[in-house]
């Protein structure tokens, strides 16, 4: 054998014990630890949603959209409901002019990730649904839900609402005071 490759080969077999020493002398097994803590379940809503007719001897439908934020940041995967229950539109005053308890039906609902990493909701409410209303709110009705192991994270929640003018209605301005809210599990 050359007086190289035997340099070589001692040179390879020192490198090769060296590193089996310390790979088995300076080992250290070690745990990790990440703690995940839950945050809450909450809906918002900036939307100032209306509506406009002019009466022309026709019912009319226009409808309206009120975009919300509906986060589910509990890490529970429970799933949630988002609610809704509202006021009779109304002229007020002391002789007030009202439309139909049965004035507002949503007609669907659309669902986006507003941020982060999502687990879309999976929603089994079918539409058209009656908004319920009356002089006082009544019990409110699901409009949405995510059901268990989805709806997990932060997402943008708009429904779309139409309401029924006939076309015997009073001119004036009408409104109606609607009450969103979201509840855990599916």
């Amino acid at each position: 054998m050359t007086r190289s490759k035997t340099i070589t080969l001692a040179a390879l077999a020192l490198v090769v014990s060296m590193t089996a020493w310390v790979a088995s002398a300076g080992a250290a097994s070690v745990t990790a630890t990440a703690t995940v803590s839950a945050g809450s379940l909450t809906l918002t809503s900036s939307a100032a949603p209306s509506v406009s007719v002019t009466l022309n001897g026709t019912d009319q439908t226009p409808s309206y959209t009120m975009a919300m934020t509906s986060k589910d940041e509990t890490g529970s995967g429970s799933g949630w409901n988002a609610t809704i229950t509202s006021t009779t539109f109304s002229t007020g005053g002391g002789s007030p002019k009202t439309l139909s308890t049965t004035a507002s039906s949503m007609t669907g609902v659309t669902s986006s990730c507003a941020q982060g990493t999502c687990t879309n909701p999976t929603n089994a409410i079918t539409y058209p649904l009656a908004v319920p209303a009356g002089s006082t709110a009544p019990t409110a009705v699901k409009f949405f839900n995510a059901a268990a192991n989805t709806g997990m994270g932060d997402f943008t929640v708009t429904p779309t609402v139409q309401v029924s003018i006939p076309a015997n209605a009073y001119a004036g301005t009408y409104t109606s005071t609607v009450t969103l809210a979201v509840v855990s599990g599916p």
